[in-house]
């Protein structure tokens, strides 16, 4: 086993997933790796609905899961920002986990719809997030959003709105 540790976020959209995982990334040896920002990138003006972002972000995961491994075996911590809202997802988390040998935490954000709406729309007025996302997109994305389970395996630390 590295003494790498491969940190992991669950919660739905403005749930506070990027912010926590730029404070995991603060310490030392630690590597930030954002999906939004990787999607924004590669494929922003392919990305116009949801099945759009499911096709591209599986293909951003095929090619950054060996680097990723890479690193952890290497013993660096990676702070995955990438959403950990699905089994399927986590699933292929766990397979990076596997593969490198490594620690792990999942940060589950859990967050009401509320909040995250609030804090989305502000965050689509300040301009600064690679997506703006519609209040119908939320509710189409979140659906789909599932708890991380005890059956899966994974060290959970849960995080409520107020802590």
């Amino acid at each position: 086993m590295t003494h790498a540790h491969l940190h992991l976020i669950a919660g739905k959209i403005a749930s506070g997933k990027s912010t926590k995982a730029l404070e995991l990334s603060a310490a030392p040896g630690s590597v930030l790796i954002s999906e939004d920002a990787w999607l924004a990138t590669l494929f922003g003006p392919e990305m116009t609905s949801v099945k759009d972002f499911v096709r591209v972000s599986a293909r951003l995961r095929a090619a950054m899961a060996p680097h990723i491994v890479s690193l952890l075996r290497s013993g660096v911590t990676v702070v995955l920002d990438f959403h950990a809202n699905t089994p399927e997802s986590r699933a292929w988390m766990r397979e990076m986990i596997e593969a490198a040998g490594c620690a792990h935490t999942l940060y589950y954000l859990k967050v009401p719809d509320d909040i995250c709406k609030s804090r989305m729309r502000a965050r689509n007025a300040t301009g600064h997030h690679p997506f703006e996302v519609s209040d119908k997109q939320f509710e189409a994305v979140n659906r789909h959003f599932v708890p991380p389970a005890p059956s899966e395996g994974f060290h959970v630390r849960t995080y409520r709105a107020t802590e």
